[in-house]
């Protein structure tokens, strides 16, 4: 079964029972390895089976009284297995005790009196931070695309998008969180199974079972179908951490769409991806309203990695970048020209764009697909995108200088 592999520690045999079913009520970690008594040394045996368990999360029970055995168990385990994230679990009327803890190396302290959900948001922010992780074998990069306004493209973008990356790069997931799935329709699919399906069997979710929820397009894109009505439930930020835990694990790279859905699942969203993605177009309702969605974002972390992608992009004497910029406080990424004659009858057809060669429009998803494939991540998880001109500014040493693509070039 997948989740994030927790061990725990403590010295206190009913803490112990009590930490094992509050890791099960989150759902979203499994116990790998669990043991009464911390390690004496850097050659105890209790660090090696941890080690052996392969896990990715250790809980470090801190006692009300003398804690400093369990504080240098933190510094054992920090000093022994750099790649586990550690979490200690203790009273919060302790103050010396949270910074001791924090200073030995624990990442999260956690109310011992809390329930389940202090862990749960611990297990949260742990997966969304590994999310983000670039350059390992199996971890993804997320993309979603978010639409400034209802009939922007943001469907179209993000389908051609996804199709280019698959044919470049492979191992693709397009995952469809709009309202009302419509990706299905862009891509001539009829989907049995979709992302409702995937939430509501995240107790038994592995790799067998997402496979059989997928529906493939001929290119080898998987596609994660939206729901064909509204969805009754907003997922919880464990059970998307959890799919996305899955996903990221799975494929090479995610790309999601959102379309015009603004809830606190944006949010979440917005916060598991590299790069949020707004597609907008450059009249005043549209620009206005991308302005709102960075307003939105704002309590979360998503705002950071917020990028606009101008779409049907044609040239406005005497309106510039910066005054975009200005208005929707986000960075110009790219610009898809204006192809209305051969995006329309392409989405009717179920025939994406991209897949022709010769059009223009096809070029520039194409490099927008390359230019999110390549793009490095910074310490936060924001998408290391820098936005100009190639002839007024000279490519930074591991960053990227993206010069969007312009109708007519």
């Amino acid at each position: 079964m997948h989740g994030i592999a927790v061990a725990l520690l403590t010295e206190d045999r009913e803490h112990l029972s009590t930490l094992q079913t509050r890791l099960e009520e989150t759902r979203l970690g499994r116990a790998v390895f669990s043991h009464v008594g911390f390690p004496a040394g850097p050659t105890d045996a209790i660090l090696r089976q941890l080690q052996d368990s392969r896990a990715e999360v250790v809980v470090v029970d801190i006692p009300a009284q003398d804690s400093q055995r369990a504080i240098r168990t933190i510094e054992l385990i920090r000093a022994t297995t750099l790649q586990i994230a550690i979490f200690a679990n203790g009273g919060m009327t302790q103050p010396a005790s949270i910074v001791a803890s924090m200073r030995a190396g624990a990442g999260e302290y956690l109310d011992h009196s809390a329930g389940s959900e202090a862990l749960l948001e611990a297990l949260t922010r742990f997966s969304s931070a590994r999310t983000h992780t670039t350059g390992g074998v199996g971890k993804a990069k997320v993309f979603t695309f978010l639409s400034a306004k209802g009939g922007a493209g943001c469907t179209t973008c993000a389908v051609n998008t996804a199709l280019a990356l698959q044919q470049s790069h492979g191992d693709v997931v397009l995952v469809d969180f709009a309202p009302i799935g419509h990706t299905a329709l862009h891509l001539n699919l009829r989907p049995q199974f979709g992302v409702l399906d995937a939430l509501q069997n995240l107790h038994r979710l592995d790799v067998s079972l997402l496979d059989g929820l997928m529906t493939p397009t001929k290119e080898g894109l998987h596609l994660l179908a939206g729901p064909q009505q509204p969805y009754p439930t907003a997922p919880t930020p464990g059970e998307l951490a959890r799919l996305f835990d899955l996903l990221v694990n799975h494929y090479r790279f995610v790309v999601v769409d959102a379309s015009s859905r603004l809830d606190p699942t944006t949010r979440l969203l917005s916060d598991l991806s590299n790069a949020v993605l707004v597609v907008a177009q450059t009249d005043v309702v549209t620009l206005w309203s991308a302005g709102r969605i960075h307003a939105f974002l704002e309590e979360g972390t998503g705002r950071n990695r917020l990028r606009i992608v101008l779409n049907r992009y044609k040239k406005i004497p005497g309106f510039t970048d910066e005054d975009i910029e200005q208005v929707t406080n986000c960075k110009v990424l790219w610009k898809i020209p204006n192809a209305f004659q051969l995006v329309n009858p392409a989405i009717d057809h179920g025939t994406p764009v991209v897949l022709q060669e010769g059009p223009e429009i096809s070029r520039s998803y194409r490099a927008l697909a390359e230019t999110l494939a390549e793009a490095s991540s910074n310490s936060d998880g924001s998408p290391d995108l820098v936005y100009g001109e190639e002839s007024s500014r000279k490519k930074a040493p591991g960053r990227l200088n993206l010069s969007p693509i312009r109708a007519g070039q």
